[in-house]
């Protein structure tokens, strides 16, 4: 994934125009908010390449896309905001690309961990950060320590992330636990499992948003969003503004979740519980 991100200050104390309040208002009233929204923001790369820029121009681009949609999530009251920054497989890329990520990641850190901080906003991070430069590591934990009392949202970064090694490192920790006796295979469920993923803390994502045209997850909350709905969009992620957020949420709330019960079981239990 192509991604990177920046913040701006006083979120909730900004105030945005009369067209976008009365969206926001119009989203909220609607139907419920999805909870907890994941984004694979893809298509910096091929931004880029259509303007005759670099790769890391591409990244840098989307920096704004991210800065928008963090804003308009806190303003419409998301709970959690997942976005997948960088996957395990990423590490396979040029070298001089990914340090130029890890560069930019550090320098928007140091730069808006205050407004982070100031918007009442949490700064959360899963991955395998084992593979992480150092430096990067140390400025996350000096953000992660700084807001993790706050409580308005949580942004969760997947870096270094990938849903199979996710599972894989879950099953690991099972399997030590079972030859040492510690938990009987048989008490193995779904919830156990759960609570051995690195997203242990967050909820599954309800919408899972993808950009760039692509109509894969590419490795990203295999377990978790097992019944996220998702929404394909062909704009590319410097190109994705709340406008394009606000599109996925109607799409979301349009939609009837089952959960594999059929729609006369909704019903009824919708009817019950009017009753």
């Amino acid at each position: 994934m192509d991604h990177s991100f920046s913040l701006m200050p006083h979120w909730f104390k900004s105030k945005t125009n009369p067209e976008d309040t009365r969206i926001q208002s119009e989203l909220k009233s609607s139907c419920q908010l999805p909870r907890h929204i994941g984004i694979i923001m893809d298509g910096n790369g091929r931004w880029a390449r259509q303007k005759g820029k670099s790769r890391v121009e591409g990244h840098v681009a989307g920096v704004e896309s991210v800065r928008d949609v963090v804003e308009a999530c806190s303003q419409l009251g998301v709970s959690w905001l997942t976005l997948f920054t960088f996957s395990i497989e990423n590490w396979k890329r040029p070298e001089n690309e990914i340090s130029a990520l890890m560069r930019l990641l550090i320098k928007v850190l140091k730069k808006e961990t205050r407004q982070l901080h100031d918007n009442n906003i949490r700064l959360h991070v899963i991955g395998d950060l084992n593979m992480v430069p150092g430096e990067v590591r140390a400025t996350l934990s000096d953000t992660m320590e700084l807001t993790k009392n706050n409580s308005a949202m949580t942004l969760s970064i997947a870096l270094s992330y990938s849903g199979k090694w996710d599972i894989l490192q879950a099953c690991k920790t099972i399997a030590m636990k079972v030859s040492q006796g510690e938990i009987d295979p048989s008490s193995i469920d779904e919830q156990m499992f759960d609570s051995f993923l690195s997203t242990v803390s967050i909820p599954d994502p309800e919408l899972l948003i993808r950009t760039s045209g692509e109509f894969r997850i590419s490795n990203f909350m295999l377990w978790q969003s097992a019944y996220s709905e998702i929404y394909f969009t062909n704009t590319y992620w410097p190109d994705f503004r709340r406008a394009q957020l606000y599109e996925a949420i109607r799409e979301f709330q349009n939609r009837e979740r089952r959960f594999g019960q059929t729609s006369e079981q909704l019903d009824t239990k919708s009817f019950k519980r009017q009753a």
